[in-house]
């Protein structure tokens, strides 16, 4: 993980998410192209957020830790561009979050 990233600390809810590769060629060789790739929908959490606020201040923490993998939605989150860092990271709240995969 880069030194940004490391940086880069998500508020409240929020998690930031490394969507993994998409796959791009078969087992046989064949290269599947970008319009035929089905979107990826897991990712590892990178960083993660404080938790929400209780109406008396307390923090309700996040359910997910950094490592983790998740199971993400087809659409939502929001695209993050790190400086010098050519990967793509996506933040999202932790109530998007459909579910954590266990190795």
């Amino acid at each position: 993980m880069s030194n940004i990233v490391k940086q880069l600390i998500p508020l409240l809810d929020r998690v930031l998410i490394k969507r993994a590769e998409a796959i791009t060629k078969t087992a046989g060789g064949i290269v599947i192209p970008e319009k035929a790739q089905s979107k990826v929908l897991h990712g590892e959490v990178v960083a993660v957020g404080p938790g929400s606020r209780k109406d008396n201040g307390d923090f309700i923490p996040i359910l997910v830790k950094v490592g983790d993998r998740v199971l993400l939605p087809e659409y939502g989150g929001t695209k993050v561009s790190l400086e010098n860092d050519e990967k793509e990271y996506h933040l999202f709240r932790e109530s998007d979050i459909l579910a954590k995969i266990e190795n």
